[in-house]
């Protein structure tokens, strides 16, 4: 059994909360919760594996965000088949990122 905690609202998921499996294996860290802001409603989060991957799971892919862990609705198996967050997430942002005036300046994510 997973112990991480009280569950908690997924804006208050921090960058670096363990992610789990539904077969309880630790598969990697959260780096981005995604939401649509405006309407209030959970996107999904992005995670990078235990390779170093980033990963992206879909708002139904996760099935509880706790003080100190995320738990998806896949097993370990499944969660290294998830696309990467480039791929179907346009929304998608790393936090070093400047922002919109930023890449109006040369700045922030660009894709390959």
């Amino acid at each position: 059994m997973i112990d991480d905690g009280p569950a908690i609202h997924y804006a208050a998921v921090q960058r670096g909360t363990p992610v789990y499996s539904s077969d309880e294996l630790e598969v990697g860290a959260v780096e981005a919760v995604l939401d649509n802001y405006r309407e209030h409603i959970f996107d999904g989060i992005v995670f990078k594996d235990r390779e170093g991957a980033l990963r992206f799971a879909d708002a139904p892919e996760v099935s509880r965000t706790a003080e100190r862990g995320v738990t998806l609705a896949v097993t370990a198996e499944q969660a290294m088949q998830l696309p990467a967050p480039d791929k179907g997430v346009p929304s998608f942002r790393p936090r070093n990122s400047r922002g919109r005036i930023g890449r109006l300046f040369g700045g922030g994510w660009k894709r390959q």
